[in-house]
């Protein structure tokens, strides 16, 4: 299954966030497989739009692996302030998936 979601980042964060993406952790990595999480990237506009992608067998099961896993916490307790609200609760829970309506394969 081919996942697409947004989020914002806040506009004056937006290199910081990006410098932190040339970085990640190599146990953020590996939690990432983990779980289920293939072919994941990030999309980022200037202004701070965000955009993901990746595939996963089930996303919901994925999800819920990673919002348990250990090197999770932590990571979104220092990812969390470099977005704005998209919804209630934390980036991980604020991800606005967008529907797919066309694919050419």
């Amino acid at each position: 299954m081919r996942i697409c979601f947004l989020l914002k980042v806040r506009p004056e964060k937006v290199e910081e966030y990006r410098a932190r993406h040339t970085r990640v952790w190599p146990e953020m990595l590996d939690a990432l497989r983990q779980t289920g999480w293939r072919n994941y990237s990030l999309f980022l506009r200037p202004d701070g739009l965000l955009v993901g992608y990746l595939e996963t067998d089930d996303f919901e099961q994925s999800c819920a692996a990673m919002k348990n896993h250990p090197i999770n916490a932590r990571w979104q307790a220092e990812m969390s302030p470099f977005f704005e609200a998209l919804g209630e609760g934390a980036a991980d829970d604020n991800m606005f998936q967008l529907e797919e309506v066309f694919h050419l394969d």
